[in-house]
């Protein structure tokens, strides 16, 4: 059967989906708890969930396309933000069905997650993921905040338009200043960041490291939030406690 995936290109999955090979953490994460045993491989990324024992692949931007042949994965399961569009292409090359994810909303991602299970791994929809749609459906409105979300330092780069964070944190209360900005990762200077009008610094442990004594000093007088880089980028089962765990952090903010 040729199913077409969130990009529309058509992708030959068999009737029975018995390997999957995933190049993206948060997809290797919904495999792995959604149908235990289907998953044949992951990237050296993939750390969840703990003690995933499966093949590696190198990473998401550089996938062993030749030890992925190996593992004779039925599809492969990419997304348009994490792979690259050649990456992608030599795989389909080696006769490898690869099936591509594009989510920059939450919503995107339970229908996109829905998709991709039933159709390119043919299982069942999964409790969590009925959950997670439940959760995130009835998260109550919060106070507004303006925030600057840094992804990176040595230069400073923060979360810009059209992407799944920003669309997380709006859902809490939480507008991202450079929302309108035409990149969707630019790089800002500091000074410029302090001066954004934000009365918030949202701090991810990945792909910076953030921490107590790495990147709230940087904003003085400004709240920081040090968050989990897998509740706010992340999309699988982490989404069923992402708000409220971010929530939480949201609440603790302070000035460093």
């Amino acid at each position: 059967m040729t199913a077409r995936d969130d990009t529309g290109a058509p992708v030959p999955v068999p009737d029975r989906v018995r390997r999957v090979v995933s190049i993206v953490p948060s997809l290797t994460e919904t495999v792995a708890v959604s149908a235990p045993g289907l998953l044949a491989g992951a990237t050296d990324w993939c750390t969840h969930p703990a003690g995933l024992d499966v093949p590696r692949v190198r990473g998401t931007k550089n996938p062993d396309v030749e030890k992925i042949a190996e593992l004779r994965p039925h599809v492969v399961l990419g997304n348009t933000e994490e792979n690259r569009p050649a990456d992608v292409e030599a795989l389909r090359a080696a006769g490898i069905p690869v099936w591509m994810t594009e989510i920059r909303t939450v919503g995107e991602a339970l229908a996109s997650l829905r998709r991709m299970l039933t159709e390119a791994c043919r299982v069942p929809v999964p409790a969590w993921l009925d959950e997670a749609a439940r959760v995130w459906s009835d998260v109550a409105p919060r106070p507004p905040r303006a925030a600057v979300i840094p992804i990176w330092r040595r230069p400073w780069m923060v979360v810009g338009r059209d992407t799944f964070t920003g669309d997380v944190l709006s859902r809490l209360g939480v507008s991202n200043v450079y929302a309108g900005h035409p990149d969707r990762y630019p790089k800002i200077p500091l000074d410029e960041l302090n001066a954004s009008g934000a009365d918030l610094v949202v701090l991810p442990d990945e792909p910076y490291a953030f921490t107590e004594d790495d990147g709230p000093e940087a904003f003085p007088g400004i709240d920081a939030a040090l968050v989990s880089g897998r509740d706010l980028t992340w999309y699988g089962p982490s989404l069923v406690g992402a708000p409220a765990a971010l929530a939480r952090r949201l609440d603790e903010a302070h000035p460093r």
